[in-house]
């Protein structure tokens, strides 16, 4: 076994009436979505920021700026494309992810197989190497509210040799 790193990421958006609610690059059906300068996918945003830890290569932010019209509007399966290859360009590869999102609503278990597809298809992963999971807020703090949405991810990376 070569080389290995694990990596943690977070990110939480505000929910807004009217906008899109994409997570895991599924548009979900719901009156409220995530409001941010791409697309606001929380789920890929955690995920990306979990790898880009691991491998040192500092955060979401640095690398797609909320200040750059490039990436206004942008879908997130973008950003983890571009995420991939920059670890590619390093000599790392994915070993899993696990994810965590947070919110009160909508139901996320439905749409967790689309999720992981695209997961994967933009990481060019197995979808068996990517967990995804949802609980709620208990109906406590801004979550509990729908004021706003979060997500954790961990990823192990390792060292192609």
């Amino acid at each position: 076994m070569g080389k290995i790193r694990v990596g943690f990421g977070f990110d939480v958006h505000q929910l807004k009436v009217g906008h899109p609610f994409i997570l895991g690059g599924v548009d979900l059906d719901h009156r409220s979505g995530a409001f941010g300068h791409s697309d606001a996918d929380v789920l890929l945003h955690a995920i990306c920021d979990a790898l880009l830890g691991a491998a040192n290569l500092r955060d979401i932010g640095y690398h797609f700026s909320n200040k750059d019209d490039k990436w206004k509007g942008i879908s997130s399966l973008l950003l983890l494309k571009h995420v991939i290859t920059l670890l590619s360009e390093k000599g790392w590869q994915i070993g899993n992810i696990d994810a965590m999102v947070c919110l009160e609503e909508p139901k996320i278990n439905p749409h967790i197989p689309a999720m992981k597809t695209n997961i994967a298809n933009a990481a060019g992963i197995s979808e068996e190497d990517i967990s995804i999971k949802a609980t709620t807020n208990e109906k406590l703090g801004f979550i509990g509210r729908q004021e706003g949405v979060v997500a954790y991810a961990v990823c192990l990376i390792e060292k192609i040799v």
